[in-house]
């Protein structure tokens, strides 16, 4: 059984200076994932608990997990970009994770704001003929949400994994299906979930787990 490696905090070269990435990994890891964090100006960071668990469970399903923290955030340079920034910067930590591990398999998963930037990341990876192998997106910022701001998130593959809580109460989960619907994007709702997942961490869990079995 491969070994698990402890966390580590790492610091990469980004468009705007430095970017702070946590790595959870195997000894053998046979693929990438880069885990997107919340809002970085409502306090949103790569220690985030969802960010957390979806770093864990994708390590645990064979995956080299990279978690960087967002411009202004930690010890990433730079200023909150509205999503275009940090979009360039996760491509960068991908660019480093293939000089480090080869071109291995990528997965995407992002959280709230961080979904909504991981949906700019697939729309690019696709665009330049290396697309991701999946993308799994929770409480996605869509639409008109809490703190009056707007997403227009890009489309996304039929296969992504979309996981929003009943009663989010920063993402309304019809933001969500509208988003969701002329894509003809099934959602996973979890009943009484609020917009962190509280108590329902390990449901959040099981789901990814069980789509990787199927």
């Amino acid at each position: 059984m491969s070994q698990t490696l402890p966390t580590e905090k790492l610091s990469l070269a980004g468009p705007a200076g430095a970017i702070e990435v946590l790595r959870d990994t195997l000894e053998d890891a046979h693929g990438i994932a880069l885990v997107a964090h919340p809002h970085p100006v409502f306090g949103g960071a790569n220690t985030n608990k969802v960010a957390h668990t979806l770093a864990r469970t994708l390590r645990d399903l064979g995956y080299c997990a990279l978690r960087p923290n967002f411009r202004g955030v930690g010890g990433t340079a730079g200023t909150h970009d509205n999503g275009g920034g940090e979009t360039e910067d996760m491509l960068a930590v991908l660019d480093w994770a293939r000089s480090e591990y080869g071109d291995r398999p990528v997965v995407l998963a992002g959280f709230s704001f961080g979904a909504f930037v991981q949906a700019r990341v697939a729309k690019r990876l696709a665009e330049a003929g290396r697309p991701a192998k999946r993308l799994v997106l929770v409480g996605t910022a869509s639409g008109f949400v809490e703190g009056a701001r707007q997403y227009d998130t890009e489309a996304v593959a039929a296969d992504t994994l979309v996981i929003h809580g009943s009663k989010d109460e920063t993402v309304p989960l019809e933001n969500v299906l509208a988003w969701a619907e002329p894509l003809e994007l099934p959602v996973i709702v979890v009943p009484g979930a609020d917009h962190f997942f509280h108590a329902r961490l390990h449901i959040l869990r099981d789901i990814v787990v069980r789509a990787w079995r199927e």
